[in-house]
């Protein structure tokens, strides 16, 4: 299939292919769009109070992490510690990918979504009604490290990326469990992390001369644990929350984050997974890196039985492997939180 940077390329250029025409379903035409909030804001955690020897500065930032997940199933991350350097490095790889060759891109694709290196266009072409506006790249880094062999410099700048990643997540893992009253090593060692999943994305939206009726990835929430994303300068990035969608202009320097699925499902649905979407402009190229992490793969996830008698309510999904969670989502059309809904009691 065409790439989207191919057909964004095309010479004159004025309009979608008709496969791109996305329509909003019902609901979401019901969904007004607010670039600010009034009464509140998107919520931002400090990292270095979170590892901090103070317990006043980290109860605080983790009753602060507790509520994020609970009200938005976002928050933005500063002070993290990874260098911006670091950052801007995988995000300029990435874009050397997309400036391959079809024919050199090509190589990589994939047959299977649990192929380790998989690089496409839309989300499922195989399944997808309408196409998005979004060419990809999936690449497995954990608990084995995989790379595409181009653009060269990729392997190495994504290994320490996406180590230096992984410890950030396991840290906000901690404190999330803290949150929710259990022990700070629950999700960790319950979800086996030392064999977490983690799955590097990098997204290209390239632009689009009809940016209202196109759609960079539809409303859905994630697989996993956490995804943490940046970004480019160029914004795109929306939630729902409090029947809006918000869009999230984040500062440099700092990660994208937002609750998934298991997230929910562990704390029995006291904390919400993020519904969220891409939207594409005409006038710029966006490019995303997001990185999901997860229990190891043979891992069953099942609401915690400490939350269940803490919240003294029952369980209100039902436990799978992360394996046949990650296929099932990755296998279907994205809709809201259309796979999540398969495992409700």
């Amino acid at each position: 299939m065409t790439s989207v940077k191919a057909i964004a390329e095309s010479p004159g250029l004025s309009s979608i292919p008709s496969a791109y025409n996305f329509q909003k379903n019902q609901n979401d035409q019901q969904l007004s769009i607010s670039d600010s909030l009034p009464d509140c804001s998107i919520p931002i955690i400090d990292f270095s109070l979170l590892i901090s020897s103070c317990p006043e500065q980290r109860s605080k930032i983790i009753h602060d992490l507790g509520k994020a997940c609970q009200h938005w199933g976002f928050f933005v991350v500063i002070n993290h510690g990874v260098p911006e350097s670091l950052m801007n490095s995988m995000i300029d790889t990435c874009k050397r990918f997309f400036n391959l060759t079809e024919e050199e891109k090509r190589q990589f694709e994939g047959k299977h979504v649990l192929d380790p290196i998989r690089y496409g266009t839309s989300f499922n072409t195989s399944v997808d009604k309408v196409f998005f506006w979004r060419d990809f790249l999936k690449v497995f880094v954990h608990p084995q490290f995989y790379s595409p062999t181009k653009p060269s410099e990729f392997r190495e700048i994504a290994m320490e990326y996406c180590r230096r990643i992984r410890e950030v997540a396991r840290e906000l893992l901690r404190g999330i469990s803290e949150s929710l009253g259990l022990e700070a090593s629950y999700i960790d060692k319950t979800l086996s992390l030392d064999s977490g999943f983690q799955i590097l994305t990098a997204n290209l939206y390239p632009p689009c001369p009809q940016p209202d009726l196109a759609m960079g990835m539809p409303p859905h929430s994630d697989h996993g644990l956490l995804t943490i994303l940046i970004q480019n300068e160029n914004g795109g990035l929306q939630l729902q929350h409090n029947g809006n969608w918000v869009n999230v202009n984040a500062s440099s320097n700092s990660f994208l984050v937002n609750t998934g699925d298991h997230i929910e499902i562990i704390s029995n649905g006291k904390y919400k997974s993020v519904v969220h979407r891409a939207v594409v402009n005409n006038m710029k190229t966006r490019i995303s890196l997001a990185v999901a992490h997860g229990s190891s793969l043979e891992t069953i996830v099942s609401p915690s039985q400490e939350v269940i008698d803490n919240e003294n309510q029952p369980p209100a999904y039902i436990g799978m492997k992360y394996k046949d969670y990650l296929e099932l989502q990755q296998s279907n059309q994205l809709d809201s939180k259309s796979c999540l809904d398969r495992v409700r009691i």
